[in-house]
């Protein structure tokens, strides 16, 4: 079995405040959710735990530096740790579900939203976010206990963090465990509590971070911080922080993944004759050719004028609809003009005049 001590990295006569920071230092580095990747990290944070439940209670530290063992002692039935070993030896795990208490919670995630333009979104973004968090009290580092006290195991399941219950069936023995409410599973109860967080080991503050948005981002998407969440109960890992993105509208565009579409107007003239036209982007206007003939209602497209691809190369296309105008309010001469242009075509056309001299003209 390794040493105690040295799993801590603290020397044999180490004081209680000097355990404690050696334990939360390793906790950090070695939880479970910080090391998702690196198997050997859970073993080596449960044997920090092991070694920390074991030094930071005077009873089991005395027994510990006594016989090498904190289960070492003559067979000490009258805490349910000592029957919990007894049966993990016999059938090769803990029973009733449970087992030693947990390591520290990890803190909650926290939700913030930002809102950005059409622009800022294609080309990236820099925001500041203001969040209300609970953050570890600056007083007790966490623990929940008054400045110069520490947490003791509980006296209701011995620093176990359950109650375990054995009843005589017809099957023999039969052990349940629940979970303790005094210390709520933590194994641990603050006799002087800290008056800055009340004994909860947090206190909520207000903080300000900058957050990177990355180029080609879209409406509802999430950024993640790690870290930056709600700090964990009693030493425990922090959540992360979840950044919510907005798209405002656009007057001009509607977005479709990395394609922008829009509409553009065309004078019959130039979609009748051919010419060139402005199609919006988003980096100005880009001037293109149409060809003589050009109906309402088709399309231009523009590659690699859309919305970058986020987290992939390239950039989408802006499609454009062509709406053929009519024009409106026309001088005398432009109205005798399009007249000629209409017989020239035999196309039939409203008759020139006043309503009282096409009326007069229908009598005669």
């Amino acid at each position: 079995m390794a040493d105690h001590y040295s799993t801590l990295g603290v020397a044999r006569d180490a004081n209680p405040e000097e355990i404690k920071k050696a334990y939360r230092r390793l906790a950090r580095e070695l939880h479970p959710d910080a090391n998702r990747e690196d198997p050997e990290a859970e073993e080596r944070f449960k044997e920090v735990s092991r070694a920390y439940e074991t030094l930071s209670d005077p009873h089991k530290r005395q027994r510990y530096d006594t016989f090498g063992d904190e289960r070492a002692g003559g067979g000490n039935f009258s805490d349910f740790g000592g029957i919990s070993d007894i049966f993990s030896t016999f059938f090769g795990g803990g029973f009733g579900g449970g087992g030693p208490r947990r390591g520290p919670g990890r803190g909650s995630d926290i939700l913030a939203e930002v809102e950005l333009t059409l622009e800022e979104a294609a080309t990236g973004a820099e925001r500041e976010v203001e969040v209300t968090t609970l953050a570890e009290c600056n007083d007790c580092h966490g623990s929940g206990a008054a400045p110069g006290t520490f947490p003791v195991s509980c006296t209701e399941c011995g620093g176990t963090g359950e109650l375990r219950e054995v009843r005589r069936t017809m099957l023999g023995n039969m052990i349940t465990a629940t979970t303790c409410p005094r210390c709520r599973g933590a194994g641990e109860e603050i006799v002087d509590r800290c008056k800055n967080c009340e004994g909860s080991g947090r206190i909520q503050v207000t903080d300000s971070l900058t957050v990177q948005i990355p180029p080609g981002v879209d409406d509802g998407a999430q950024l993640r911080v790690s870290g930056r969440g709600e700090a964990g109960v009693r030493g425990g890992g922090a959540g992360d922080l979840y950044v919510a993105i907005r798209v405002a509208e656009h007057d001009v565009f509607r977005r479709a993944g990395a394609d922008l579409g829009c509409e553009v107007e065309v004078p019959m003239t130039v979609a009748a004759l051919g010419g060139e036209i402005d199609i919006p982007t988003l980096d100005g206007p880009e001037r293109v050719e149409i060809e003589p003939g050009t109906q309402a209602g088709e399309v231009i497209r523009l590659k690699g004028r859309g919305m970058p691809r986020l987290q992939a190369r390239g950039r989408g296309e802006i499609v454009a609809m062509l709406r053929v105008l009519t024009p409106t309010e026309l001088s005398e001469e432009q109205d005798e003009l399009l007249r000629r242009f209409a017989e020239l075509r035999s196309e039939a056309t409203g008759n020139k005049g006043s309503m009282f001299d096409r009326i007069k003209e229908a009598f005669s």
